[in-house]
């Protein structure tokens, strides 16, 4: 897949999505056994989706520090 690509397709994922991705790259990375390419290709999946995930929580923080300072 192409960096473009794989870019594209982890900014089209939920939180949840993403986190989801996550925790099953770094289940394979753990367990070993792939090649040097696969598992740099991996981490680099699972850097994306980390970053993804950031952003919808600081969005999230955003979100909620506007509405804590919104008058009632």
């Amino acid at each position: 897949m192409s960096e473009q690509k794989q870019e594209s397709d982890v900014a089209a994922l939920s939180y949840e999505e993403a986190r989801e991705q996550l925790i099953a790259v770094v289940g394979r990375l753990e367990a070993g056994g792939a090649s040097l390419e696969e598992s740099l290709a991996l981490w680099e999946r699972g850097e994306a989706l980390a970053a993804r995930c950031e952003e919808w929580l600081e969005g999230a923080r955003k979100r909620l520090a506007a509405a804590r300072d919104q008058p009632l």
